[in-house]
């Protein structure tokens, strides 16, 4: 039983930033690799960042040098800070997470998504 709570979406300039959150909850004994999806409309959902429970961490070739992704394991907490953002950004974003129950059960799990818009 494993929730991820997603937050902190919205509508932003082009060049503004954003910063969203995963808040992962329930029967977890421990996280493995986390990461952000998006899809926008007609296309594909693709992963925008990852990063594993040491740290090591990979990112679409669209986003890197702009977007970076961290994670407060005490927390079971995953970020995504998004800067000089743009149009091409739009799009719902999904946390993943890979989760050892305490019950010793490996499943993979997503969040409900947030809608990050950018439009002057």
């Amino acid at each position: 039983q494993v929730q991820l709570v997603e937050s902190g979406g919205g509508l932003v300039q082009p060049g503004g930033s954003l910063r969203l959150s995963c808040a992962a909850s329930g029967s977890i004994q421990s996280i493995y690799t986390m990461g952000w999806y998006r899809q926008a409309p007609g296309n594909q959902r693709e992963l925008v960042a990852g990063i594993s429970s040491g740290g090591r961490t990979n990112y679409a070739d669209s986003v890197k040098g702009r977007f970076t992704i961290s994670r407060d394991n005490a927390k079971n907490t995953m970020y995504l800070q998004m800067n000089s953002l743009k149009p091409e950004d739009t799009a719902v974003y999904y946390c993943n997470a890979d989760v050892l129950t305490v019950v010793r059960s490996r499943g993979n799990y997503w969040g409900q998504g947030t809608q990050v818009t950018v439009s002057s």
